[in-house]
């Protein structure tokens, strides 16, 4: 018997009953098993005695709908493929001893039930308090821009306070670059690829999108900002304990410094010192301001 003429007497006298039978039992087999894909419910079914064949399986998943779709673990939020300027890496060599010496800002995006959401947050490194955010369901330079005004407008901003960003084309640009050198704010980018240059940044997301983040809560960016500022303000801020601030609130923690402030005159000495210091150990190193040309093959 040819191969073409027994399949066609197998199709024709194929017992339905036997097919249902399998279809039925993969269909539960996909639901108790949500995360498994067609090989490893192909190897349940012949466990059970089934005759079937890991093809057979992925079309009858895919004729259902039950295809086990992976998550990626992760959007890429940085697009360090621009032609703006690059800045040194600053920040290793400064180690704040008060407020507003040294913030962190970085994006991270947030899964809803229908839609992506991105959040932009500005750390001040001394005391791990977030002084900006914003959320927005664009990617774009109006989202840093945002977080980076509510900072200007809740804090006192004297010379010699360094902003540490990567490499991204939202803190790189032109007009983020404007605000900064408006208020006299030096610029420092983390090396390509390296996360712990912003290793704040890094911990307060994570902290967040584990304790307290849950997206399957929100459908819109519009239901996000109230319950975000609840998050960020009241939450971290004032109620978060921080092992790295002696078991403290990043509130509790600025109150305390509040009343052994020094004056404004010697801060800003001090700013204007930790600046130079920074830029002697960058040029010490030989890093530059400008990225290397592009490779070109």
């Amino acid at each position: 018997m040819s191969r073409a003429g027994f399949y066609r007497h197998w199709q024709v006298r194929a017992p339905r009953a036997e097919q249902a039978e399998v279809r039925d039992r993969l269909q539960e087999l996909a639901l108790a098993h949500r995360h498994y894909g067609y090989r490893r419910l192909t190897a349940l079914l012949k466990q059970e005695g089934h005759a079937i064949n890991h093809k057979r399986v992925a079309h009858l998943l895919r004729t259902d709908n039950l295809l086990a779709v992976r998550r990626r673990r992760y959007i890429v939020t940085t697009d360090a493929r621009h032609t703006w300027r690059i800045y040194p890496n600053l920040a290793p060599w400064v180690k704040p001893d008060g407020p507003n010496q040294l913030w962190v800002a970085d994006i991270t995006y947030l899964r809803l039930r229908e839609e992506f959401a991105f959040l932009a947050v500005i750390l001040d490194v001394w005391s791990r308090r977030v002084v900006g955010w914003a959320v927005r369901d664009q990617l774009d330079t109006h989202l840093t821009l945002e977080a980076l005004r509510q900072a200007l407008g809740r804090r006192e901003v004297l010379p010699g306070l360094i902003h540490h960003s990567d490499r991204g084309v939202q803190y790189a640009c032109c007009d983020y670059m404007a605000e900064l050198e408006k208020h006299h704010i030096l610029t420092s980018m983390s090396r390509p690829g390296s996360p712990y240059d912003k290793a704040y940044c890094e911990s307060f997301i994570g902290k967040l999108k584990q304790e307290q983040w849950d997206g399957r809560d929100y459908r819109t960016v519009a239901e996000v900002r109230p319950d975000m500022e609840t998050m960020l303000e009241r939450v971290y801020n004032e109620q978060r304990l921080h092992s790295a601030l002696g078991y403290l609130t990043p509130a509790a923690f600025e109150e305390r410094f509040t009343g052994a402030a020094s004056p404004p005159e010697l801060m800003i000495r001090q700013g204007q010192a930790r600046v130079q210091a920074a830029l002697r150990a960058s040029l010490r190193l030989g890093l530059d301001t400008d990225p290397a040309p592009p490779k070109t093959n």
